[in-house]
This record gives structure tokens, C-alpha cells and sequence, in this order.
């Protein structure tokens, strides 16, 4: 394998120690990927350099100057605050004729935009939650034909920020409250989707043209109280304490028969393609009661954690996570970006 410089690029405040003795678990959580990406990259062989970005794109091309790096690893999940500006960052990458790893900038800016990534889903028949969309300052309603229960969440926030037990409403009253909700914690339109009860289920999908699948991983509340809806909320993402109690864990998925399995893993292929993505995704999906599939979202880029549903669906099939992170690379650099073929 051939020794690369590998500039990590990931927000300021997410730099990693070179160790996490001393550190508490709550405190690792913030930077572990960083700190798993980082420490594996330099195990491998590669000459890394972690680099810190907030708001100044000077930092990077005065990185590319004095490092010269042959793949950017972006870990880079906003740029200036904003969520939804990653794209602009990979923009630039393009532009400076760089090569980085992840999701190009016309599959970051379609699927982070999510009634836009619906409603391309719909117009290629891909099963989504019916939706509509209240913008911020806009009087909260319910339009004709939509039944409860429902979802609200904000259009582009990722991560469940936002989402909690009370997004999931029963009643006008409820509705609109939660409206409300949204649009001040978020500072952004709220998107109303159809509640689908099912099982949770994710599949990692990664290449550029040619695309392989992981296997499908469920999401799953081993303590659950009776009739608790089980949403991946805030909390089931990012609380240690309320994950051990609920007993969440993400696991590979049981019980699938083979035709199910197959038009799963189908439909997530689809989905990449019909949101340009390239790189690595994970598609999150949910398998209603009555075997129906509907895809709730594609993220681009998602957690590369050690341990992680994507690194742990890929272990599954015999893919370290050393050599995940060699595969993440391998695809970045063959992506045929447009200034490749000026």
C-alpha cells in the first residue's frame, strides 16, 4: 500500500488528543470519530495531519500549499455554524483540484435538503413518508389528507437534533406546539412526515458508479417500555446513560427473508443514485408491520466511528475497519470529479 499525506479535515472544536487516557466517556463521544480516523489513518502508514475548520477556507488552502496532501478525509459535518454548508467545502476542494474521501457536493446539497431529497424519491417511485412543509414564521396547520400520527422535525438538521419522544403528536393542539418547537430550536422550516410504525433499519451503501451494500442493521430497544414508540431520538443517539437504561443497541438485523433482504438492499442502491451521491452513505429506513419499505433519509458521510453501525455492518462481512477507511480513501481518489477530465 502506498504511503499517502492525509489531511483530515473536521470542525475546530473536534480535534482529538493524541491519546484519550483521562478523558470520561461523555467526553470522548464528542471527538471519537476524529480521534478513531485520525490514530487509525497513521496505524495503517499514512503521514497525517488532523486540521481543524471553522469559517476561513484560508486554512485549508494554506494547507494544501505547505502539506501537499494527496486526499483531504472530510469529517467536516458544517462550515461556519451552518449544517448545510459542507457542500460549499467540497465545493472548494473541487475547485483547488483536490481529492478528497465522502459524498460529492451535488449529493450533499440534494440530500441534506430533505423535502427536495423527497420528493426526487417520489418522482423515481421510491417509498418515502408522505410530507409537507411549514416555513419558519408561517402559521402551523394540517393540510387535508394527512392522518395522524405524525413526525416534525426540522428540514435539515442531522444527528436527531430536535428529535425527542414529543415529535411523534397525536392531535392538532400537539401539532402545532411541536411546530412552534422546531422552528425557534432549530431556527429552521419544519417537515412533517407520516409516521411510520416499523422496525428502524440501516444500510451502508458505499462506491461511486459500481455501488456495494452492508449488511441491514436495526436499531433496537431491548428495554423498552410497552408502547413506547421507538424513534431514533437525541437521546437514543448521544445519551450513554439513557442508551443503557432503554437497553439501544444497533445490531444486524434478524429475520429478514431473503426477498425482503434483497428489495432492502435494492431500493438503497436506487436511492444513491437517484441523489448523486458518491463515496459512503448510510440509508435509514423503516420496514412497516405490512412489509413496506420506506426510506426516511440518505446521509451522506455518515459516523465512522470505531464500533459504529457502518464500520460494524462492514465488519460483518469480514472488512476491518482499518481496511474500511483504506476503501473510503481508494474511492476518493478515483472519483472522476469534472476538473479531472479539463
Amino acid at each position: 500500500m502506498k504511503k499517502l499525506r492525509a489531511l483530515v479535515l473536521m470542525h475546530e472544536s473536534l480535534v482529538p488528543p493524541k491519546s484519550i487516557e483521562g478523558y470520561t466517556d461523555e467526553e470522548i463521544l464528542e471527538w471519537k470519530t476524529e480521534f478513531d480516523v485520525v490514530t487509525t489513518l497513521k496505524d495503517i502508514g499514512h503521514e497525517v495531519l488532523p486540521l481543524g475548520v471553522y469559517d476561513d477556507l484560508g486554512d485549508i488552502r494554506r494547507a494544501i500549499k505547505d502539506f501537499k496532501p494527496h486526499v483531504h478525509f472530510n469529517l467536516l459535518e458544517e462550515f461556519h455554524g451552518v449544517g448545510v454548508y459542507d457542500h460549499h467545502v467540497v465545493s472548494y476542494l473541487e475547485l483547488m483540484k483536490q481529492h478528497y474521501t465522502g459524498c460529492n457536493p451535488r449529493g450533499l446539497l440534494l440530500s441534506h435538503d430533505k423535502p427536495l431529497a423527497k420528493k426526487i424519491l417520489t418522482f423515481h417511485r421510491i417509498h418515502t413518508p408522505g410530507f409537507y412543509v411549514i416555513p419558519k414564521g408561517k402559521k402551523p396547520r394540517r393540510p387535508a389528507g394527512f392522518k395522524y400520527p405524525l413526525l416534525v422535525k426540522s428540514v435539515s438538521e442531522d444527528a436527531s437534533l430536535g428529535i425527542t419522544q414529543s415529535s411523534i403528536v397525536y392531535d392538532d393542539e400537539k401539532l402545532f406546539d411541536r411546530i412552534d418547537y422546531v422552528h425557534a430550536e432549530t431556527q429552521t422550516d419544519a417537515l412533517i412526515e407520516t409516521y411510520i410504525e416499523g422496525r428502524e433499519l440501516y444500510v451502508g451503501v458505499m462506491g461511486n458508479r459500481r455501488l456495494t451494500t452492508l449488511p441491514v442493521w436495526e436499531m433496537v430497544f431491548k428495554n423498552a417500555p410497552a408502547g413506547m414508540p421507538q424513534i431514533a431520538t437525541s437521546r437514543v443517539k448521544w445519551d450513554l446513560e439513557y442508551q443503557k437504561k432503554l437497553g439501544i443497541d444497533t445490531v444486524a438485523a434478524e429475520g429478514l427473508d431473503p426477498s425482503t433482504e434483497q428489495r432492502i438492499l435494492k431500493t438503497c442502491k436506487r436511492v444513491y443514485r437517484a441523489l448523486s451521491l458518491s463515496g459512503y452513505a448510510r440509508m435509514d429506513l423503516r420496514l412497516s408491520d405490512d412489509g413496506k419499505v420506506y426510506v426516511l433519509e440518505a446521509n451522506p458521510n455518515p459516523n465512522l466511528s470505531f464500533g459504529e453501525d457502518f464500520s460494524e455492518s462492514a465488519d460483518k462481512v469480514g472488512v476491518s475497519y482499518q481496511v474500511l477507511l483504506q476503501k473510503i480513501i481508494t474511492l476518493g481518489l478515483n472519483y472522476q470529479a469534472e476538473w479531472r477530465a479539463v
